[in-house]
């Protein structure tokens, strides 16, 4: 099982190239066993992203987000005050970023890797990332 940053969901659904072969692999192998830990904040960034216009899809995000969960092993994880709590105690070397924050402690918290292309994340000694 992984946990997987917003911009993994984005770019599995719409942009695969952009993804390591590391990572792909890391996806697959979740995909077909224990499921792609999704946390439920990476559901607002990417509506977010879609009503800034920051992501083009031609279709309604609704659509588009309840394709992309009925077309992955995706687990929607929530904020568990566990959760709450560990993203506030990490250390700025994490993100200031309150969502990357939450992504984190949720990895952290369920002790399985993130995958994530964020060069911050990845040079961070407090997770586990794969890339």
């Amino acid at each position: 099982m992984i946990t997987v940053d917003t911009h993994i969901i984005i770019w599995d659904a719409l942009k695969p190239s952009l993804i390591s072969r590391k990572a792909k692999e890391a996806i697959q192998t979740a995909k077909l066993k224990s499921g792609i830990i999704m946390c439920e904040i990476s559901l607002w960034e990417i509506v977010m992203l879609v009503r800034k216009k920051r992501i083009e899809i031609n279709i309604s995000y609704i659509e588009f987000i309840n394709l992309v969960l009925s077309s992955n092993n995706y687990i929607l994880k929530g904020i568990t005050p566990e959760i709450a709590e560990l993203s506030t105690l990490l250390s700025t070397e994490i993100s200031q970023d309150p969502a990357d924050r939450i992504i984190c402690a949720t990895a952290l918290t369920m002790k399985m890797p993130l995958v994530t292309a964020d060069k911050n994340l990845r040079k961070s000694k407090l997770i586990n990332t794969i890339w």
